[in-house]
């Protein structure tokens, strides 16, 4: 039996994309739509509406489709309050949770539409009667007697719409391309990241021991003493070849300088990660003189937090590193609080977990050899960043050149 059912969508769904996307997903899932009401803005910041009826051949069919539109910003025509169901126990949820984007999210409580706080990809939703809010919650963090959001009544998403104004971001939109011109690419965002600094903005940056292999620590270093960086993440690897390359010149014992192997240089990684046991931290190698130079240097240097998390193939780890993986995330998840923009480089596995934690309004830009790993990135669901294609040992260098450049430009015309 034919089932259909009315849905709506409100903003700029046009130059945004949202109703081909919308098309799309209903014709490749089998159903079919009508189109009842639609109205265009007719300036660029006028919000469009449309109304349409979805038609599928069956019930569980028609649920397959308005779940998938749900999650680009569509909802039913008169929507109740959301399902409230309280956890039984610490971490035991009601079957049917609601499990959350990156986008901005609200739920109908009362009547009301009220906004889910600190919005994370795949966390759940819980409902406070008492005061009226809402806020995304892992499921590790559930408590019971938690109200849970079940089902996808009563929950609204705003997909990111394109913006109004000009921005850089808009001649970087896209798929991931090999193709685009690398030294424009950089030239804009080193432009994005000025204006973003201007503003007071929070730029993080995820970072993986390519940036040392390929000589581009020296780049990333100068940014971050030229505060361009307000917070580092990244594993054991990069803090202990960027320590090693500050001691002994090389990384994974290969002379950075020249290329070539090092007789006896495949322990050098080890010695430097003794070397800051001895010391008891990186802080605390800094302040004694073991190291004097370097990323890790710098941020101690420039007041710049740095989470390390590490990983079951760590050597060492150093004294730094967060061995506990849920200690890492709750501290990864402080960090990023009030971050407009996170630049990620040479890891994919750091990459896809800070991206986990990032709204959708974050500005992302995924920096990778590989044009797989940036595809990966985007498919678990990190879907707002911007692939460029590059060599690490390329890319910061120009990057870090084009921020000197762009912003002895300002300072002349100031």
């Amino acid at each position: 039996m034919v089932e259909s059912q009315e849905i709506e969508l409100h903003g700029h769904i046009i130059d945004s994309g949202i109703m081909t996307q919308l098309f799309d997903r209903v014709m490749d899932m089998g159903g079919n739509f009508e189109i009842l009401v639609f109205d265009i803005g007719k300036k660029k910041t006028d919000p469009s509406y449309a109304r349409l009826r979805i038609v599928a051949p069956d019930r569980e069919k028609l649920r397959a489709i308005l779940s998938e539109l749900h999650r680009i910003g569509a909802r039913p025509l008169d929507v109740g309050d959301t399902e409230l169901i309280p956890a039984a126990w610490d971490k035991i949820v009601p079957k049917g949770f609601y499990t959350t984007t990156n986008h901005p999210t609200q739920v109908k409580y009362c009547g009301e539409w009220i906004p889910v706080e600190g919005t994370k990809m795949d966390f759940l939703i819980i409902v406070d009667p008492s005061t009226k809010t809402a806020r995304s919650t892992a499921l590790a963090k559930i408590k019971k007697g938690d109200l849970v959001v079940v089902g996808e009544d009563g929950v609204s998403v705003s997909y990111p719409e394109r913006p109004r104004e000009q921005s850089n971001f808009e001649f970087m939109r896209g798929t991931v391309s090999s193709e685009r011109p690398s030294e424009t690419l950089i030239a804009k965002i080193a432009e994005e990241i000025l204006e973003v600094h201007r503003n007071g903005g929070k730029i993080a940056i995820v970072g993986g021991p390519a940036i040392v292999h390929t000589g581009a620590a020296r780049a990333l270093a100068e940014m971050i003493h030229a505060g361009y960086i307000d917070v580092l993440f990244a594993g054991n690897a990069l803090a202990a070849h960027d320590i090693e390359y500050n001691l002994y010149g090389t990384s994974l014992g290969m002379e950075i300088s020249t290329g070539k192997p090092v007789l006896g240089g495949h322990r050098h990684h080890l010695y430097a990660i003794s070397e800051i046991m001895r010391a008891g931290s990186i802080k605390n190698a800094v302040a004694s003189g073991v190291i004097n130079g370097g990323i890790m240097y710098e941020c101690v240097t420039h007041n710049v937090p740095f989470i390390l998390a590490g990983s079951i193939r760590d050597d060492g780890p150093l004294p730094d590193v967060i061995t506990d993986a849920m200690v890492a995330q709750d501290a990864m998840k402080q960090q990023l609080g009030g971050c407009s923009m996170v630049l990620m480089v040479a890891t994919l596995l750091h990459s896809v977990a800070v991206g986990n934690y990032l709204p959708s309004s974050v500005k992302t830009i995924c920096v990778d050899i590989n044009p797989a790993s940036l595809t990966k990135l985007m498919d678990r669901g990190t879907m707002q960043a911007i692939g460029v294609v590059s060599d690490a040992g390329t890319f910061l260098p120009l990057l870090a050149k084009q921020l000197e450049v762009q912003r002895g430009k300002t300072q002349k015309i100031s």
